[in-house]
């Protein structure tokens, strides 16, 4: 089954990128106000100043696409911060499902200016699909990218509708095919994925958590440890997947243990290091 949020630390790492990049594609002249209010939300250590504030652009990217409805960088900001919005701070199911509909609908538009080939191939047979990805490579890896994350993240919040959760392994052939081209996109983001949809079946049933578990620290590797929400994911969705309560341990606390502050990491690990004290909580009842 795949579960509700699974996806939400994740996306609230796209938003530090993305509120500032809509700035940016306004005027050059921007730029640097754009750079340094980045480099703050990456910074800061109260999420609800995020949340309250990240309403604002999602008002200004709909309007700067409506102006320039082609224009695939507009479409591609417009759909991650819908995405990272509704991802990180939506808990109304309809509302979320109205988002997600709207970042996902942006990025195929997108997907459809810069990589046709793929873009014919949505609705075809997952084969054919795969054969679509082949001659891609780094000038259309952003787009292919952002269409997996917005997708992913809508079918998290259709995640009843079978239909939806069927399309999961198109997902997944565009975030291996992202790990061909270049596997530290994003921080390893393809590889945190993975390591989340490898882990939704246990090995009893067909599983494969291994894969799950060499994704997982990949990505940490990537990111040279310095992003805490990795092992987290990785203590919620492997350990806990393979019932692994010392690894699942011995992650979360190495969390605790670890500084929040550090550069274009603060955000996340605050967050990070919240969850990793609530799961510690529930450690003994769950194992």
């Amino acid at each position: 089954m795949f579960r509700p949020l699974m996806f939400r630390p994740i996306w609230i790492l796209l938003i530090i990128s993305v509120l500032a990049g809509c700035a940016s594609l306004t005027s050059s002249a921007t730029s640097q106000m754009a750079d340094n209010i980045s480099q703050a939300i990456s910074n800061q250590d109260d999420p609800a100043t995020v949340r309250d504030g990240a309403p604002a652009y999602l008002i200004m990217i709909d309007g700067l696409i409506e102006g320039d409805p082609e224009n695939p960088d507009l479409l591609l900001a417009g759909a991650k911060l819908y995405g990272s919005y509704t991802a990180a701070f939506i808990e109304d199911e309809p509302r979320a499902q109205r988002l997600a509909n709207k970042s996902l609908s942006y990025t195929r538009r997108a997907l459809c200016i810069e990589v046709v080939e793929v873009c014919a191939a949505i609705d075809s047979k997952l084969d054919q699909f795969e054969a679509s990805l082949a001659g891609t490579g780094k000038r259309e890896l952003k787009a292919l990218y952002s269409f997996a994350a917005a997708w992913a993240s809508w079918i998290q919040v259709n995640s009843t509708d079978w239909n939806a959760v069927a399309d999961l392994s198109k997902v997944t052939a565009l975030f291996e095919r992202c790990l061909v081209i270049d596997e530290t996109y994003e921080g390893g983001g393809a590889h945190v994925y993975l390591g989340v949809i490898k882990s939704l079946l246990p090995a009893a049933l067909g599983g494969k958590p291994e894969l799950s578990r060499a994704h997982f620290e990949r990505a940490i590797e990537i990111s040279a440890g310095h992003n805490l929400m990795i092992s987290v994911l990785m203590a919620k969705h492997y350990a806990r997947n393979v019932f692994d309560q010392e690894l699942h341990d011995e992650l979360l606390i190495a969390v605790e243990a670890a500084p929040a502050d550090y550069p274009g990491y603060t955000l996340i690990n605050t967050l990070a290091k919240l969850e990793a004290e609530q799961l510690l909580a529930e450690s003994e009842d769950f194992f």
